[in-house]
């Protein structure tokens, strides 16, 4: 994801990347430099849309398909998710949020799943981003507190053009401007 750096694609932003294959989340400053890097629990379902819809539903009738972590770039700021604590809201619409990992049902073991070595066992979310609590209260919030900023997040099975297609238009960008005489 150099590109977003190179086009400065987060407009002065801090900004996230989130590999869902990988099931890791990668954050940045507005300038491009990593500040750190954890595991991530996802939406149960593979894909990379939201079921038209699905923000509007009770948590009970979402179907287990429809769990899905939308892929894409989003404009993202903090706010209340329904009474609850504060969570950074990529996609309000579709209730799309990155949040400290909930650990309310334990049958669903969260907290062994984000340590885990392998992402295989990182789908158990209703579609959020769970991250670890020390991750999300230390780096995450501090960060995306005051201006809020753009994450990215990356497809299941969808390509990077379909999903990001500015990333098409970038060579040409490039060497138009290398080909600009001087002034």
């Amino acid at each position: 994801m150099a590109w977003v750096k190179a086009a400065q694609d987060n407009a002065a932003l801090p900004y996230i990347v989130i590999d869902k294959p990988a099931a890791l989340l990668y954050l940045f400053a507005a300038d491009g430099t990593l500040l750190g890097q954890t595991p991530v629990l996802l939406g149960i379902g593979i894909g990379d849309d939201s079921t038209p819809g699905v923000g509007a539903k009770k948590l009970e009738d979402i179907g287990p398909a429809e769990r899905t972590t939308p892929a894409g770039r989003y404009v993202a700021k903090f706010g209340r998710a329904f009474g609850h604590e504060r969570v950074l809201w990529v996609d309000y619409a579709n209730s799309v949020a990155i949040h400290a990992v909930i650990t309310t049902n334990k049958k669903e073991k969260r907290v062994q799943r984000l340590l885990s070595p392998s992402p295989d066992d990182n789908r158990i979310s209703f579609g959020c981003v769970n991250v670890g609590t020390p991750f999300y209260t230390r780096k995450l919030s501090p960060l995306f507190k005051k201006t809020g900023g753009v994450v990215y997040i990356l497809p299941d099975t969808k390509t990077l053009d379909e999903v990001f297609p500015r990333l098409r238009l970038l060579p040409y960008l490039d060497g138009a401007a290398q080909s600009e005489p001087a002034a």
